[in-house]
């Protein structure tokens, strides 16, 4: 794989507003109307999007401390559970988290209405401890009184996701939207030709540190998302045919735009979160102009049947036999459909083309390359064997030191040590260790 360019002369052509960047859907005109070569010597930048429901999407936040300060053990954000587990005032609110008193509700429209710089409800209390005596505190925040506010999605962007029916008598009600019975549509869900991930298929240009549109504002690749994987099978251009590797990303939710961020209900699944994301592709060689120029017709995903058992592919198709409005199953023409929504991704696509060109977004060289092979396990429940519990053993901490009046236990260059002889078993130190190591020492 030559390259021909690099993303430090790219950057370069950006500062001086000469770099060719175009939207995914213009470079594939581009390549049918020249060719793969042309496209690698021409074009500089390759702007892809997507604007979809993404489930494991969440934020962090920061409250602040209250006065007298409280560690904040269970929060409610306008009846949103919020996960206190993490520290005095940070918390965790995720996207799909239902509201105790409207199923409808849930922590992607705390996000959204936090964006949009709406007062909550936020309720919450503790056991109280010496030093968080509070125990309680109810009051109405948004996102200029809180400290910190960013989104940090564990899995977005997949880089193909299977198209749904439903062969059963009955109607469901899923992720992938209502699904008639017999066959009676067909919904998918993903840009196809813009798809971020299905442009550079195997992340040559995405990794840790990738700068990427996020909801409207700067955002960056921190890992791969959870249920990564690149041991699929892939057709005959080399493009994955099912779901297979996805991005974890984060990005500052104070600065982000509402418009590109959106909480949705499915009837029947539950809440969600449609997250905008705009991945730009820097064109360093013929390999990578060559996938980033592949059209919808070349891209394909499989057909699942979500009215069976362990949802059976029942077919193979392409993009663009899907955005055709229609596919043939068995013989009977079945209506098809989107949940994403290709408007939003072209206009994110158009958004970060014109940031890049305006100069104010360069493009990042990855840290790091998400190549390992990874792939995924189904849960398996394991047998009850109850194991022996580990001694716990010390950390060098110090926790305990200074509580000893003799100075028994001491902290030598770092190491913990104690001096037996010096111990008047006063037990200062008994409660002390937090890992729990029994104090005083048996040696």
């Amino acid at each position: 794989m030559r390259d021909v360019k690099t993303i430090e002369q790219i950057n370069e052509k950006i500062k001086r507003g000469e770099a060719v960047v175009m939207t995914a859907e213009e470079v594939v005109q581009l390549a049918r109307e020249s060719s793969v070569k042309e496209v690698a010597k021409k074009v500089d930048v390759v702007t892809t999007a997507t604007f979809a429901p993404m489930c494991s999407s969440g934020a962090f936040i920061n409250f602040g401390h209250t006065m007298p300060p409280m560690r904040m053990e269970k929060i409610q954000l306008s009846g949103v559970d919020v996960y206190g587990g993490l520290a005095a005032v940070d918390g965790y609110v995720g996207a799909t988290q239902e509201s105790q008193e409207d199923k409808t509700f849930g922590g992607a429209h705390i996000i959204e209405a936090l964006i949009k710089g709406k007062n909550l409800q936020l309720k919450t209390s503790g056991k109280g401890t010496d030093c968080y005596p509070r125990k309680q505190f109810e009051g109405y925040i948004n996102k200029e009184v809180i400290n910190d506010f960013f989104l940090f999605n564990p899995r977005n962007a997949y880089q193909n996701y299977a198209a749904a029916t439903n062969s059963s008598d009955l109607t469901i009600y899923t992720y992938m939207g209502k699904l008639l019975p017999n066959f009676g549509n067909v919904t998918y869900s993903t840009s196809g030709e813009l798809s971020p991930l299905l442009k550079d298929p195997n992340m040559y240009t995405i990794g840790l540190g990738t700068r990427i549109f996020l909801c409207g504002t700067d955002g960056y690749v921190i890992w791969p998302g959870t249920q990564f994987r690149n041991d699929v099978e892939t057709n005959r251009y080399g493009v994955p045919i099912s779901a297979a590797r996805t991005i974890s990303v984060i990005g500052d939710a104070k600065k982000m735009n509402h418009r590109y961020i959106k909480a949705a209900y499915f009837k029947g699944y539950g809440v969600t979160l449609f997250v905008g994301i705009g991945v730009p592709i820097p064109i360093l060689n013929e390999e990578i102009a060559f996938f980033a120029s592949l059209g919808n017709e070349q891209i394909e995903t499989e057909v699942k049947d979500y009215g069976k058992e362990g949802r059976p592919t029942l077919m193979r198709v392409n993009y663009a036999q899907l955005r055709s409005g229609y596919i043939e199953i068995g013989g009977k023409k079945v209506k098809t459909s989107s949940i994403s929504s290709l408007s939003m991704a072209r206009e994110i696509a158009a958004v970060l083309k014109t940031w890049i060109e305006s100069g104010t977004f360069l493009i990042t060289s990855p840290v790091q390359l998400f190549n390992e092979e990874r792939s995924i396990k189904s849960l398996k429940e394991v047998s009850a064997k109850i194991e022996k519990e580990d001694k716990p053993e010390c950390v060098d901490c110090g926790a305990c030191v200074s509580l000893c009046p003799f100075d028994a236990l001491l902290l030598v260059d770092g190491k913990f040590t104690f001096l037996r002889e010096k111990c008047t078993m006063c037990l200062q130190c008994s409660d002390a260790c937090p890992v729990g190591v029994k104090l005083p020492p048996d040696e």
